[in-house]
């Protein structure tokens, strides 16, 4: 075989792959939620709760991204998340809790600059939060396929 079309036959293969394994998504707005998470250590109620992804789609890629945290009874995880009847009554948790809350807009941020949730990369300290947000991604890009 000539080197000419050896090297057409490998460039119309990469492209044939390339192709295949890439999904095609409708634009529009596309909001999903992840389940629900339990923390069953020791009875404690610390993370739990489940995400709310929403994306906006244009041109096939991924234009914006929120990304927002909920306790099991529907109240938004905001500024007050960590504290116990609105006081710091534990600096260390609260800190904690604000550290994995501010990861959502980072994981929101991260998605639209790379594209890919498999590019996306967990922060630590805010794991529940990375994979509430990689099922809720999942569940509204599975909405978008055209």
């Amino acid at each position: 075989m000539n080197k000419k079309l050896l090297i057409l036959l490998c460039g119309i293969s990469a492209v044939c792959l390339t192709a295949c394994g890439s999904k095609s998504y409708a634009d529009g707005t596309y909001k999903a939620q992840s389940q629900e998470y339990v923390n069953d250590e020791d009875d404690s109620t610390a993370g739990n709760g489940y995400g709310v992804v929403e994306l906006t789609i244009s041109g096939g890629e991924i234009t914006a991204c929120t990304f927002q945290t909920f306790e099991l009874d529907g109240t938004l995880k905001d500024a007050e998340y960590g504290k116990e009847n609105g006081e710091i009554a534990n600096k260390d948790f609260y800190n904690k809790a604000q550290k994995a809350l501010a990861a959502c807009d980072k994981y929101a941020q991260q998605l639209v600059e790379k594209g890919n949730i498999k590019d996306v990369d967990a922060i630590s300290g805010a794991t529940v939060n990375y994979n509430e947000f990689k099922e809720a991604v999942g569940e509204a890009l599975k909405q978008a396929e055209e």
